[in-house]
């Protein structure tokens, strides 16, 4: 069985494989390693797009695309009849749950606003204090699975309050549904973005979202740019009346002239969530447990329906 990843690295990261796997390093999607037709277990490029993608016409024999990725917004739907695609849930969650608490915490410490004034060799006490604080605060989570999960236990040291939202609810779990939004918004200091991007989700921070939170609230993006609609994005906080934290934004790269760059109230990161060192390690343990699996012809777990 021929199985192709991304990375040279992962070869010494994948564990110990039945002999009958041969394992290639497939980097850039414009020259193959080998042979297509035998290839039966794919991994794309981190974050690879619409030119990885094309690639599945050149394989006849896939049977499975385990993405590196926790979101499959760019493959749910692209892959061919009798191809499982499989994405990385659980290997973001460390990652991207820090960067969300450092997200928070840096908005609401006001650090960029101290950034700003080092560059210029300012000592800005009696202009920048007392800042916010992350203590008492109230905290939405939009996206309870494991990222949602992770994020709630490293925010729960602060004595902050938690409301979980989810696709559907789950009341023995204390999880609401989406359409319960509304509702919850007005009650919220903090609103921390999670959820998948599809076609029930794009879109859904819109303006009647964003009215919904209260002054001085702030906003935490960490799923997708396009669940979000930027036009709304830029008219509200334009206002100064709620603040953001963006690490994702539509389109991306964020072009130039876009007003969210130089608004003292947002935050941006260039979709840094998931990029840190751990990455290719929990990813290849991953990856090697699903080849063992799949050889073994048992079933696969992180197996994307309905784009999730």
């Amino acid at each position: 069985m021929k199985v192709w990843i991304p990375h040279q690295a992962g070869l010494n990261l994948l564990g110990e494989l039945p002999a009958d796997v041969t394992v290639e390093v497939f980097e850039h999607t414009d020259r193959m390693p080998s042979e297509a037709a035998d290839v039966r277990f794919w991994v794309p490029p981190f974050l690879g797009g619409s030119d990885a993608t094309a690639v599945l016409r050149e394989l006849p024999d896939l049977a499975v695309v385990q993405l590196l990725s926790a979101g499959a917004d760019a493959w749910a739907g692209r892959t061919p009849p009798g191809v499982t695609l499989c994405d990385a849930r659980g290997v973001h969650d460390p990652s991207t749950a820090e960067w969300v608490v450092t997200a928070i915490l840096t908005q609401l410490r006001a650090f960029p606003a101290f950034v700003r004034a080092q560059a210029e060799r300012r000592w800005t006490f009696a202009e920048n204090t007392p800042t916010d604080e992350l203590t008492g605060k109230r905290v939405l989570i939009i996206g309870a699975g494991s990222i949602g999960a992770a994020v709630r236990d490293r925010l729960a040291p602060f004595d902050v309050s938690f409301t979980l939202v989810a696709r559907t609810a789950r009341p023995e779990q204390g999880v609401h549904a989406v359409e319960e939004l509304p509702r919850l918004l007005p009650d919220a200091d903090v609103v921390v973005v999670l959820v998948p991007l599809t076609d029930q989700t794009r879109g859904l921070i819109d303006k009647a979202f964003l009215a919904a939170m209260p002054d001085g609230a702030l906003l935490v993006n960490a799923a997708r740019g396009p669940v979000a609609h930027t036009d709304a994005l830029v008219a509200e906080l334009g206002t100064g009346r709620i603040s953001a934290a963006l690490d994702v934004t539509d389109p991306e790269p964020l072009p130039a002239d876009s007003p969210l760059w130089v608004m003292p109230n947002v935050l941006l990161t260039p979709h840094v969530g998931g990029s840190v060192r751990g990455l290719l390690p929990r990813a290849y343990r991953l990856v090697g447990d699903q080849v063992r699996r799949f050889a073994a012809g048992q079933p696969l777990i992180n197996t994307v329906v309905d784009g999730y």
